[in-house]
């Protein structure tokens, strides 16, 4: 595998390094307080824009639906830049290049059309990725709600749980059950929901412990009457196309994971050259210089294994385990170095006037969202037998 990139990917990581530094990482701690939620608000969705603006927000969908096409390689470089200045913004654009993609693959023409130009150019500034329900998380198949025929339209009845960006999001991708008889997991269907539609309810953001910026809601269904239209792709096919779909999300989030993790291990790698302890800066001695080179090992690590699964996606391979490996490492390997950075900062590193303790609150999420680290074992142990049955 050639590990050098190309001139595009490389103008992108740039790009959306320069973006992070200059407009992200000033504003970040602010948006994580959330002392004004109104400007902080605005705030954010400005910076969406931007991103949208620059093209980001459509990196691995179609110039003819006004997409990048800059493909998987560079999505990911891009979330890991975006992400260590802000994972907040990182999920909301990762989530809304999920919703794309989703939305290229299967949906029809006038589908495409009408939703895809909308996402690319921030016209919607993030896409809404309704799976997840309360008793269905790490098990989506076991989801309760429904989608019952009337006439010529469906109807919408029950409730999506932790969806990323549902207060701002302008369309929704949602799963239902469309055939109560069917095996478990056969009989559901993807529909594409419009922000606004009446018995579309947003509930309130959920108080949590990190990426505060990024809000994250209970999505409500009430006799929401959606046209037959609004099916995505074939009746009773949804299943398939989420679990495959969450394989691509997974390069997501494990990007993101390794920008946090480089961001904090990069501050405190810079203290350690600064600090003195002993009479020395506290990086002329052993036990710092050891912990600095197992976290970087494991970031490198980390990198290499989202690299591949990148790589073998944007060439139509398969590529589920080696996502689900990268996302466990990636995730894993982020709340371990978060605490080594803490743990090189010593009492400094508790506080909030350096941002690590932001960094490892941030990360925590990586390994519960888009599939557990369980999960992804499970995954990957699937998958490893499959190959020797």
């Amino acid at each position: 595998m050639d590990l050098d990139l190309t001139e595009e990917q490389g103008l992108i990581q740039a790009m959306a390094r320069k973006f992070a530094e200059s407009e992200l990482a000033p504003v970040a701690a602010r948006l994580d307080r959330g002392e004004d939620k109104v400007a902080d608000r605005a705030l954010f969705l400005a910076n969406l824009k931007q991103l949208a603006d620059l093209g980001f927000m459509g990196l691995n969908v179609s110039a003819d639906y006004g997409g990048s096409e800059a493909g998987v390689v560079a999505f990911s470089l891009a979330i890991t830049e975006v992400a260590r200045a802000c994972a907040s913004t990182a999920v909301t654009m990762s989530v809304t290049n999920m919703v794309g993609e989703v939305i290229q693959a299967i949906a029809n023409e006038e589908q495409k059309q009408t939703y895809l130009p909308k996402l690319c150019s921030g016209e919607y500034p993030a896409g809404g990725f309704c799976l997840s329900e309360a008793g269905a998380g790490s098990d989506p198949a076991g989801m309760k709600t429904r989608a019952v025929k009337d006439g010529n339209d469906w109807v919408l009845n029950g409730s999506k749980m932790w969806i990323s960006s549902a207060e701002y999001a302008g369309v929704f991708v949602v799963w239902a059950v469309t055939d109560a008889d069917a095996p478990k997991g056969k009989g559901i269907s993807c529909f594409l929901v419009e922000a606004g539609t009446p018995g579309l309810t947003i509930g309130k953001a959920e108080d949590k412990m990190g990426q505060h910026a990024s809000a994250t809601n209970m999505v409500i269904f009430e006799d929401c009457r959606i046209p037959q239209s609004a099916l995505m792709g074939k009746l009773n096919d949804g299943f398939r196309i989420a679990v495959a779909e969450l394989a691509g999300g997974r390069i997501g989030i494990g990007s993101l994971a390794l920008g946090v993790g480089q961001a904090a291990m990069d501050y405190a790698r810079q203290y350690c050259t600064e600090r003195e302890q002993f009479g020395a800066p506290i990086a002329s001695l052993q036990g710092p210089q050891w912990m600095l080179a197992d976290a970087y090992t494991q970031l490198e690590a980390s990198r290499l294994l989202l690299m591949s699964a990148a790589c073998l996606k944007q060439q139509g391979k398969p590529f589920a385990k080696q996502a689900s490996m990268a996302k466990l490492h990636a995730t894993e390997t982020a709340n371990n170095v978060c605490y080594t950075a803490i743990q090189l900062l010593g009492g400094i590193g508790y506080t909030r006037e350096v941002p690590l303790e932001r960094y490892a609150r941030d990360a925590r999420v990586t390994s519960i969202y888009e599939g557990t680290s369980e999960i992804q074992r499970v995954i990957i142990a699937r998958e490893l037998l499959r190959e020797i049955a």
